[in-house]
C-alpha cells in the first residue's frame, strides 16, 4: 500500500494512527468478539468511547462547565437552520457576516426562519478576506452574531473575532482544533467533522446551556439542543463509528502535544506554503495576506490550462485533491492537522518543478 497526500477539502486526510488503530480494532473491538459499528450505544463498550470522546474535546478546548458538548447527525449543514430554530425568537433579529460561500448558505437558511441582518458583506470581493470590526453595521439587541471562521472554498480565515453585545456563533467547520481560542467568547461553536474532527457523519456543537434554554416552545423536541443536552447526545441513536473515529483523533491530539502544539505546525506548514507562492509570479495567492487561511491554502496560476495540467501532474505524483472548488477553480491546498509537514514539503518541491518545465 502506498499512501498518497491528500489535499481535500473534505471529506479530509486522517492521521495515520488513527486509521489504523480502527484498522485493528475494526472486527473485534477488546476482546468483544464484534466491531464497535454492530454494539448498542447504550452497552458498556460504547458508553466509555462516547463519554471519553466528550472529555477528551472539553479539555483540547477548554471548555468550562457552563458549556455543553454535543454530538449531533445532519452536519453543519443542519446547524445552518436549528441555531435560528433555537436561538431566533418571534420578533427578534440575527445579525451574520457575509464572507463567502458557507456564510451565504447559512444566511439563506437563518433568513427563512426569521429576520436577518447583514452586519457586513465582503462575501464576492476579489482577492477574497473577512470582514473587519469597524466594517460592522449591529443590529440593537441582537439575537445573535454569526461568522464563519474560516471560509473553507475562498481561503479566508479570521485571524480576530469580532465583537458584539449580543453572543457570538461561529462555524468553524475547518479550522475547529487547529488553533488555541477562548470558548467563552462564544455563545455557540459548531463544526462539521470531516476536516479536522473526523470522518463525515457528525457535527459537533459547544453551546452554553443557559442560551440553549430560549429555544420557542414551538421547535420540535429532535431540534432542540435542550434535548440533546439532557440526553447526553443521546436521545436517539447517535452516528456511534464516527465518533468513535472523533475519540481516536482526540487521543491523537492529546499525544501531540494539544492545541499549542497543532497551532504551531499548522502556522509552519502555512507559513512554508505561502512563501512558496509569493516567491515568484509564477502562482498567486487568492486571499488577502491578513486573512490568508492556516486550514485551506489558495492560489491560481495564469490560465485555467496550466491550473489543469498542475493537477493532474500533481495527482500522478501522489499529490491529490488540489482542484479548487467547482464555484471558483484555480488550487486549492487543505493543510488540515492530520497533514504531515512531509505533505507540504513535497507540494512545495512539486510546484517548483512545475514553475521550472512550464515558466
Amino acid at each position: 500500500m502506498n499512501r498518497i497526500y491528500n489535499f481535500s477539502a473534505g471529506p479530509a486526510t486522517l492521521p495515520t494512527e488513527v486509521l489504523e488503530e480502527a484498522q485493528a480494532e475494526l472486527l473485534d473491538y477488546q476482546g468483544s468478539g464484534m466491531s464497535i459499528m454492530e454494539m448498542s450505544h447504550r452497552g458498556k463498550y460504547y458508553d466509555a468511547v462516547h463519554k471519553e470522546a466528550l472529555a477528551n474535546f472539553r479539555e483540547l478546548l477548554n471548555v468550562p462547565e457552563e458549556y455543553a458538548i454535543l454530538f449531533l447527525q445532519g452536519g453543519a449543514t443542519t446547524q445552518f437552520s436549528q441555531i435560528a430554530m433555537n436561538l431566533l425568537g418571534e420578533g427578534q433579529v440575527a445579525d451574520y457576516i457575509n464572507a463567502g460561500a458557507w456564510s451565504k448558505k447559512a444566511i439563506k437558511e437563518a433568513s427563512i426562519i426569521g429576520k436577518v441582518n447583514i452586519a457586513a458583506d465582503c462575501g464576492s470581493e476579489i482577492p477574497t478576506r473577512q470582514a473587519r470590526q469597524e466594517e460592522l453595521k449591529l443590529s440593537p439587541n441582537a439575537a445573535y452574531l454569526h461568522c464563519c471562521s474560516n471560509e473553507t472554498i475562498s481561503g479566508a480565515q479570521i485571524k480576530e473575532f469580532p465583537k458584539s453585545d449580543a453572543p457570538l456563533v461561529c462555524d468553524m467547520s475547518s479550522d475547529i482544533l487547529s488553533r488555541r481560542l477562548n470558548v467563552s467568547d462564544f455563545g455557540l461553536i459548531y463544526a462539521g467533522a470531516q476536516k479536522n474532527l473526523g470522518p463525515a457523519g457528525v457535527a459537533m456543537v459547544i453551546i452554553r446551556k443557559d442560551l440553549a434554554e430560549r429555544v420557542p416552545d414551538s421547535v420540535p423536541e429532535m431540534l432542540r439542543y435542550t434535548t440533546h443536552i439532557a440526553n447526553d447526545s443521546m436521545f436517539n441513536t447517535p452516528p456511534t463509528f464516527s465518533i468513535y473515529l472523533l475519540c481516536l483523533v482526540s487521543r491523537w491530539l492529546k499525544k501531540k502535544g494539544g492545541l499549542e502544539a497543532m497551532e504551531a505546525q499548522n502556522d509552519r506548514k502555512a507559513a512554508e506554503l505561502y512563501e512558496a507562492i509569493d516567491a515568484t509570479d509564477f502562482y498567486s495567492g487568492t486571499a488577502v495576506k491578513e486573512f490568508r487561511s492556516t486550514m485551506n491554502v489558495t492560489f491560481r496560476l495564469a490560465t485555467e490550462e496550466l491550473e489543469k495540467k498542475f493537477i493532474a501532474e500533481a495527482s500522478a505524483k501522489g499529490l491529490d485533491g488540489l482542484k479548487g472548488h467547482r464555484s471558483v477553480g484555480g488550487i486549492r491546498a487543505s493543510i488540515y492537522n492530520a497533514m504531515p509537514e512531509a505533505g507540504v514539503d513535497a507540494l512545495i518541491a512539486f510546484m517548483k518543478e512545475f514553475e521550472q518545465a512550464n515558466a
